[in-house]
């Protein structure tokens, strides 16, 4: 049966919307229930929604909603802002077996501005970072031909991320890779428009851009699943429980 979505309701936009100029605890308690009635519930048949359609083209990516829906709730112990929530609603989508954003992976994010359309590898640790950069070197070729996809740059624009300004230490400044080595995280970011998430184009629109971005994710989880395998006892990870 395939996927379907028809769309958030007009309520969730109104919601974050209101948040944006209301972003206080006594504001959000006082209507928290409209929050999982017409934010909340939505985004979890969006997701379900989404996982059914990966089934047919990138099953390693599903995530139950209860994974892959980040929190409402701002992390404010590091910043000056203080404010309590996050005025969108966002999930991600990633290979259990290595992580959330630290290896490859699909986002989406609904705000009252835009709906954001995401993939790429956003906070790898220091060996993912390293792995993917020599991976890159390695296959220089196959990596500029997925990443420079004439479909792909068309749905998603180039890939984005901060940069060094020279090649990092030990990797050569004058090989043909050398700019994609400069990435310190890599990633495609596209904002499309706030009224798509309220219509049923929401869901179709979503994971074509994920389907072609899917060379370019394969290939950043290439190495790092390699390194994982090379890391695994012989029996793999039933024989550490074994006995």
């Amino acid at each position: 049966m395939p996927a379907s979505f028809a769309g958030f309701p007009p309520e969730a936009l109104k919601f974050l919307r209101q948040l944006e100029r209301n972003n206080r605890r006594d504001w959000f308690e006082e209507r928290k229930q409209i929050f999982l009635e017409k934010v909340r519930a939505p985004m979890e048949e969006f997701v379900a929604a989404i996982d059914a359609a990966l089934a047919a083209f990138a099953p390693e990516a599903i995530t139950l909603p209860e994974r892959a829906i980040y929190r409402i709730y701002r992390d404010t112990r590091f910043t000056s802002d203080k404010t309590p929530y996050k005025t969108h609603i966002a999930a991600s989508f990633f290979r259990s077996d290595l992580g959330r954003h630290v290896a490859g992976g699909y986002y989406v994010e609904i705000s009252p501005r835009y709906v954001g359309v995401a993939g790429g590898v956003y906070m790898p640790t220091p060996d993912n970072l390293r792995l993917i950069r020599l991976h890159i070197l390695e296959h220089h070729e196959r990596f500029s031909s997925a990443a420079r996809e004439k479909k792909l740059l068309a749905a998603m624009g180039p890939l984005a991320g901060d940069r060094l300004s020279r090649p990092p230490k030990g990797f050569p400044p004058d090989h043909p890779a050398a700019e994609w080595i400069k990435f310190k995280h890599w990633y495609f970011w596209k904002e499309l428009p706030a009224e798509l998430a309220t219509s049923r184009r929401l869901l179709p629109e979503v994971v074509l851009r994920f389907r072609l971005m899917k060379p370019v994710i394969d290939f950043f989880n290439e190495p790092l699943l390699a390194a994982q395998k090379k890391r695994l006892p012989a029996g793999g990870w039933a024989s550490l429980t074994d006995g």
